[in-house]
Parts: C-alpha cells; sequence; structure tokens
C-alpha cells in the first residue's frame, strides 16, 4: 500500500503542476467548451477566478512532487478535485474518466498519510 500511495502521490501532483501551469501559459490546446459547461467556464476566465485555481493546483502539485507537506497539499486539493469532479459529471461527461482517476488518485495519497488527519475524525475533542 505504500508504494501505491507513492506512485499516487507523485502521478497527482505531476498532473496538477502540468495542468496548473497549463492554466497560466496554455502549451496544452484544448477545445473551449460548449453549452452550460462553455457559460460556467467563460464567468471563471472572465472573473479571473481562474487564476486561484490554477495556482492551488500548481502549489498543491509541487507540495506533492516534493513530498513536504503532503496532508496540506491534499487539503489544498480536495476542493479543487470535488468542483473538477462535479463538473464533469453535471456539464462536461467526457472528462469523467480522467475525474474519477483523479480522485482515486486523491484516495490513494490520502491512504498513506490517514494518520495526519486523524483529529478530525474524532467525534469529541
Amino acid at each position: 500500500m505504500r508504494i501505491a500511495s507513492l506512485i499516487a502521490r507523485y502521478l497527482l501532483g505531476l498532473i496538477f503542476v502540468i495542468f496548473g501551469a497549463n492554466g497560466f501559459l496554455q502549451f496544452i490546446h484544448m477545445p473551449p467548451p460548449t453549452g452550460l459547461a462553455g457559460q460556467f467556464m467563460g464567468a471563471i476566465f472572465m472573473s479571473h477566478y481562474y487564476v486561484a485555481i490554477f495556482l492551488l493546483q500548481l502549489v498543491g502539485g509541487l507540495l506533492l512532487l516534493a513530498g513536504r507537506y503532503v496532508p496540506l497539499a491534499l487539503v489544498l486539493l480536495g476542493p479543487v478535485i470535488v468542483n473538477i469532479f462535479l463538473f464533469h459529471v453535471f456539464l462536461a461527461p467526457a472528462g469523467l474518466p480522467m475525474a474519477t482517476v483523479v480522485v482515486t488518485l486523491w484516495l490513494l495519497t490520502f491512504a498513506g498519510v490517514r494518520s495526519a488527519f486523524a483529529g478530525i475524525f474524532q467525534a469529541k475533542a
């Protein structure tokens, strides 16, 4: 399990460094989504909210690759991953397989450092 968690951490870090940097540098060209998904993405870009999203992805990915502050990286990336997954569930189902892979990688990485989160899963302090 330890090796699976380590591999998942590196893959997840690589994914988020690449796509976080792509948000700023646009070296991977993707066609813009259409319909509701396009409107949603348009609002994110027009409001410049994408800067925060891609910055969180980049920082979280770098922390995962460095192996430092892995629990912090998981906390930063968790909400981003939830939003990516729900975006693909409700607005752009074509990307759902990749979103599912990212959720699985996050869960495997979390399993490797779950002791760091022990305090938040207690019913009473």
